[in-house]
C-alpha cells in the first residue's frame, strides 16, 4: 500500500504543473498608456496643459485680441478714442440677443482686435475655445475675420448666452455693411435668433418639470 502510494506521488511530482511557457509572458510595463503618450508629448519642456491651450488657440484662429497700447493708456482709454461719441453713435452697430443677454456689438475695419467691456475677450470668456469660436464665427463663414475689430458692450445671462448674442449681433451688422452678406449668413443659420430660454417654475413642483418625492403613506 505504502508502495503505491509512493508511486502515485512520484507521478504527480513528475507532471510539469510548474512549467513556464518559452514565450515571455507579457509585461504591463510593455503596454502603451496614454500617460507614457503624455509623457512623451511633454518631453520637450513643454507642458501638456500649455499643449492644450496652444492647440485651444490655433483651433479658434484669432489673433492677440487687444493691440499695443500706449503707455499709460487703459483698454477703457482705448476703446472710447476708437469710438468718439460712444457705441450708439457708431454707424455700423447692430443689437444680438440670447436668453438673457443683451448684445451691442459696433464693427470697425481693423485686422481682428476683440474688446468685450473695456476688457480683452479672451480674458472676459475665460479663455474658452468655444466661447471664442462664437464670437467670430459670422466673420469665419464669410472669410473676413482679419479686417474687422470688434468692439462689444454685453449684459445680462451668463458667458454661453453673451457669447451667443455677440454671435447674432456681429452677423446683423454684417448685413448692414453689405446686404450681400445675407444669403451667406442666412445660410448657415446665424441670423436666427434662438427664442428659447429656460422654463419658469410651476407651482407644487421642485422646478419647471421636476415633482417632489412621491411617497404613498
Amino acid at each position: 500500500m505504502a508502495l503505491s502510494i509512493s508511486s502515485i506521488a512520484s507521478s504527480f511530482s513528475s507532471l510539469s504543473l510548474t512549467h513556464t511557457p518559452k514565450s515571455k509572458p507579457l509585461s504591463i510595463s510593455s503596454i502603451p498608456s496614454r500617460r507614457f503618450t503624455v509623457t512623451a508629448l511633454a518631453s520637450n519642456g513643454q507642458s501638456y496643459g500649455k499643449m492644450l491651450a496652444d492647440a485651444a488657440e490655433l483651433a479658434c484662429g484669432i489673433t492677440p485680441l487687444i493691440p499695443e497700447l500706449p503707455v499709460g493708456m487703459t483698454v477703457e482709454k482705448y476703446m472710447k478714442s476708437r469710438l468718439p461719441g460712444g457705441i450708439a453713435a457708431q454707424p455700423i452697430i447692430a443689437t444680438g440677443r440670447r436668453k438673457c443677454a443683451i448684445a451691442r456689438v459696433v464693427l470697425q475695419e481693423g485686422n481682428g482686435k476683440i474688446i468685450v467691456n473695456y476688457r480683452d475677450a479672451k480674458d472676459y470668456f475665460q479663455g474658452s475655445p468655444l466661447y471664442l469660436r462664437y464670437l467670430t464665427t459670422p466673420l469665419t463663414a464669410l472669410g473676413l475675420e482679419k479686417q474687422y475689430d470688434m468692439f462689444i458692450k454685453v449684459h445680462g445671462g451668463g458667458l454661453s448666452g453673451q457669447s451667443q448674442a455677440v454671435c447674432l449681433g456681429v452677423a446683423r451688422a454684417l448685413v448692414k455693411i453689405s446686404e450681400e452678406n445675407r444669403k451667406p449668413l442666412r445660410h448657415e443659420g446665424l441670423l436666427t435668433r434662438d427664442a428659447r430660454v429656460v422654463e419658469r417654475k410651476k407651482a407644487g413642483l421642485r422646478k419647471a418639470r421636476k415633482a417632489p418625492q412621491y411617497s404613498k403613506r
